[in-house]
């Protein structure tokens, strides 16, 4: 962890280390904030670093402030102005990932606190990594049910909101597994603490409906088009049985901060021959193409930093 790094705080620079909340804030106490995790990668040849589809990040952040009815000051402009401020102070020329945080604060305050509103922005080095450098995950099927629209919607991202991760992701790191796959209420499949999913049967993609309690993902949408543009493949999006996990040929885990990254296998049932699959190796190198600015098709999703 880099504490020499600079972050925005309610429109001031500066270290990490001065940069404070009062633990009566209802954002302490209750976790009532709204977040993005933006990605920006660095491209050697163009000298730049590109945040990626901060539009879409943007749009789904002023809906999860709508939803939690937070009476928020800020405007895209001056999420953008933030962000770019703070990076630029720290001088990054490398991949990072930020953290772009709506909070309710305040000394005092209560879980159903409208006002007042700040934000800070947290940018740290985070390098892209290879699919063919990662171990790939072994995955458990978790006891635990996603939130749902009927409770806790996932459609906003709330910081409360991933006490149902965490209680699924430390579930499975104490039954040896290295992460969990989610079911929702009906039964079905959702998705991973904190990132989609996807699988590959009979060389067809299939990934769980937006109404199957899970977020929104601007990663999902990202991968349900690259394969349609890039591959000629498209993704069936449709209920997802958990037995279909145990005989399916790949499988991967997707998000903002993971990418894209293999499932090498489920409950003990092996994905495949337990490597990462041809389908999710093409993915991923579209993927890093695009968020480098190596593919101009998708130009329209970077946006440049310096």
């Amino acid at each position: 962890m880099d504490n020499n790094r600079i972050i925005w705080l309610g429109g001031e620079l500066m270290p990490v280390t001065e940069a404070k909340v009062n633990v009566l804030s209802p954002t302490s106490q209750f976790g009532a904030n709204v977040f993005e995790g933006i990605r920006c990668y660095w491209s050697e040849k163009d000298q730049q670093l590109y945040a990626f589809r901060l539009a879409d990040h943007y749009k789904r952040l002023h809906a999860s402030i709508k939803l939690l009815r937070m009476k928020s000051p800020y405007a895209t402009e001056d999420f953008l102005k933030g962000l770019k401020d703070v990076i630029q102070a720290n001088n990054y020329r490398e991949d990072i990932a930020v953290r772009q945080t709506v909070f309710i604060d305040g000394l005092g305050g209560t879980w159903n606190s409208c006002e007042p509103v700040n934000m800070f922005i947290a940018p740290i080095a985070k390098a892209f990594v290879p699919i063919e450098k990662k171990k790939g995950l072994r995955c458990m099927i978790s006891t635990w049910e996603r939130i749902s629209d009927r409770n806790m919607s996932p459609r906003a991202k709330v910081g409360a909101n991933y006490i149902n991760s965490r209680m699924a992701y430390l579930e499975a790191r104490q039954n040896g597994y290295d992460t969990a796959i989610l079911m929702n209420y009906q039964g079905k499949v959702s998705e991973g603490p904190g990132s989609c999913f996807f699988m590959v049967r009979d060389n067809k993609l299939y990934t769980p409906l937006v109404t199957a309690s899970v977020l929104e993902s601007i990663t999902r949408d990202t991968i349900i088009r690259v394969a349609k543009e890039e591959l000629g493949i498209e993704t069936v999006e449709r209920d997802i049985d958990r037995t279909e996990l145990y005989i399916c040929d790949e499988a991967f885990l997707c998000g903002s901060a993971m990418e894209v990254t293999h499932i090498t296998d489920i409950d003990g049932y092996k994905v495949g021959n337990g490597e990462v699959g041809a389908l999710t190796r093409q993915l991923s190198d579209c993927y890093h193409k695009i968020v480098t600015g190596q593919n101009k098709r998708y130009a329209d999703w970077l946006t440049p930093i310096y």
